[in-house]
């Protein structure tokens, strides 16, 4: 099976195991079988589309990753990817509760605010989280917070969780 990843995914396709693949930020370019993609990702080949923006995330991706390659990872195995990450181990199993009230623009975000334990509200916010790509469609002017999407970050999932969360993590 000939495998096309985006450069976003090839992190979790080299941890789950898998050593012969293409990488493609445009993946229907190339003559493949299977695109891995973020779920946001539209692609017409047959793809399999994974989430990789919290630690829960990233740990059932390579988990659903490895499973192409005939031999699954145990979960042993992932968590051992964890061990050099604080904050994604940190979240990969505790879901606090915070009692900040946060707006949040992008659904990217809203999983990771969840993650952290805001509540995600419309009025009568704490702080406005949004990403970096949106920075000019905000319309609040105070207490914003602004994450890094996908541009000028880290493709190592780990690393990006870690920037995010411990933006994040200042706000508590």
């Amino acid at each position: 099976m000939k495998i096309i990843t985006t450069p976003m995914c090839e992190e979790i396709v080299r941890l789950a195991g898998i050593t012969d693949y293409t990488v493609n930020k445009f993946p229907d370019e190339e003559d493949g079988d299977l695109a891995i993609v973020l779920s946001e990702s539209k692609v017409e080949m047959n793809s399999l589309a994974i989430k990789i923006n919290t630690p829960s995330q990233i740990f059932e991706s390579i988990k659903e990753v490895s499973k192409l390659t005939g031999s699954e990872l145990s979960d042993d195995e992932i968590i051992e990817f964890f061990s050099d990450y604080e904050l994604c181990r940190k979240y990969l199993n505790s879901h606090p509760t915070h009692d900040i009230d946060v707006k949040v623009y992008s659904e990217f975000l809203k999983d990771i605010v969840n993650d952290i334990g805001f509540n995600i509200v419309s009025d009568n916010f704490k702080h406005v989280i949004y990403p970096d790509y949106l920075k000019y469609k905000v319309t609040e002017e105070d207490n914003l917070v602004e994450i890094p999407s996908h541009n000028d970050i880290s493709k190592n999932p780990f690393k990006k969780a870690e920037l995010r969360y411990a933006i994040l993590e200042n706000l508590i």
